[in-house]
């Protein structure tokens, strides 16, 4: 893989993501990794930055309390995920986000991937970051496949071998930022790519997955509409607006399967997402 180019191309069209500026901290770059998984930045980046002015440190952070942090995640996706950077930032106390992988580990919510990141964006750390972004400019540059296969542990070695001694951790955000913008899941911009000329997959004559690659991606695409997620977030929105706890009334209003508004109700219940007073009442966890 032709890393000057990459790097090249990175440097005229790197996005000005609010949590790229400098002097931000690690533990805003940890917030924004966590934050921006399975959701686009567009709608990442005010979040973060209400949530920076707000809780600017792991030891702000966990003086909130656990119904301030879901409402002020809104509708990000994924809450459970609010809930264990809470936990995360009461492990990380009056201390500071630690820069070793294996450190990052031991906290909790943090897996792998973000791991990966904190240590690379903000401590410069050369290892290896792989999300779906990076994983799809491999499989097309490196592999000559136009669908990324499952993810896997050989995938980071497969991508530490391409990192350069230097500016290792530039070339993974150029990596992930050309699959985020030109290298797209349907619809890549190969014109505009600084990849191209060694592309396997554009001199492979750019083949199509077969019908087998095709059903295998479709499947593992989550859908929303209609699902217990879309139940669990309708009933989240009206504990998020209600000022005092609610009764199951408020909450069956929001969807019309009386099975599933019960199932969605009791998952939220079980992670710790809402709570029920001796009333019979709903709301958020205190």
């Amino acid at each position: 893989m032709d890393s000057q180019a990459l790097l090249s191309w990175f440097d005229a069209n790197e996005r000005d993501l609010p949590w790229r500026r400098p002097g931000t901290s690690a533990w805003g770059v940890l917030l924004s990794e966590v934050m921006s998984q399975q959701t686009p930045v567009a709608r990442v980046a005010p979040v973060w930055e209400e949530w920076m002015r707000r809780w600017p440190t792991p030891a702000d952070f966990a003086q909130a309390t656990r119904a301030e942090v879901l409402r002020a995640w809104g509708k990000l996706g994924y809450p459970r995920r609010a809930l264990r950077l809470w936990e995360c930032a009461a492990a990380i106390g009056e201390g500071e986000v630690p820069a070793d992988v294996d450190k990052l580990l031991r906290l909790p919510g943090i897996g792998d991937y973000t791991a990966r990141a904190v240590a690379c964006f903000h401590y410069g750390v050369n290892v290896p970051v792989v999300d779906t972004n990076v994983r799809r400019v491999y499989a097309r540059a490196e592999d000559g496949r136009f669908l990324a296969p499952q993810p896997s542990k050989r995938e980071l070695a497969a991508v530490a071998e391409l990192l350069p001694a230097e500016n290792g951790p530039r070339f993974s955000a150029a990596l992930m930022e050309l699959g985020a913008l030109v290298c797209t899941a349907k619809n890549p911009s190969c014109e505009q790519c600084p990849l191209r000329a060694s592309c396997a997959w554009q001199l492979a004559g750019r083949p199509q997955p077969s019908a087998e690659e095709q059903a295998r991606a479709k499947k593992r695409v989550q859908k929303f509409v209609g699902t217990d997620r879309q139940v669990r977030g309708k009933i989240l929105d009206v504990l998020r607006a209600a000022e005092r706890p609610v009764p199951q009334s408020e909450i069956d209003v929001v969807w019309p399967d009386a099975a599933q508004r019960s199932r969605a109700l009791a998952s939220l219940l079980a992670d710790g997402l809402a709570e029920q007073n001796d009333a019979g009442l709903f709301h958020l966890p205190i």
